[in-house]
């Protein structure tokens, strides 16, 4: 019998945000990463991932999960925090970790907090409306 061909996944409207979302997070870490050369934009580069992570804390990821963002939130900043304790012997290659896993965190502050303030605005206040 021959295999069933599966239907192909209709694309949502909001494939952009889901893109912006692993965008931002490369990025993130690769200047965090390699925070020496990024330097003189650094300023225009944090205001960019800052719109990148509340845009698809809005349309991509959902604010019912909250409590398992939250968890995986502080899974990785415990992570990039070891890192800074683990391997500051090997400044060669440490720094390279510990700055990317730091950007990571960083990127994912916004993210986590608009989830946190669309999902207490369902919670309490849209029911008012």
């Amino acid at each position: 019998m021959p295999a069933k061909k599966s239907a192909p996944a209709a694309s949502s409207s909001n494939d952009w945000a889901k893109w912006v979302y692993l965008i931002g997070v490369i990025v993130a870490g690769l200047a965090g990463a390699f925070a020496h050369f990024v330097t003189p934009v650094q300023l225009y580069l944090g205001w960019l991932l800052l719109l990148a992570g509340i845009l698809s804390g809005i349309f991509f990821l959902d604010s019912d999960d909250v409590v398992n963002f939250a968890i995986r939130y502080i899974l990785l900043t415990f992570v990039a925090g070891g890192l800074k304790v683990l391997v500051f012997g090997s400044a060669d290659v440490g720094s390279y970790f510990t700055g990317f896993f730091t950007g990571v965190v960083g990127f994912l502050t916004p993210v986590g907090l608009t989830l946190l303030v669309i999902y207490f605005w369902k919670k309490y206040f849209a029911s008012m409306m």
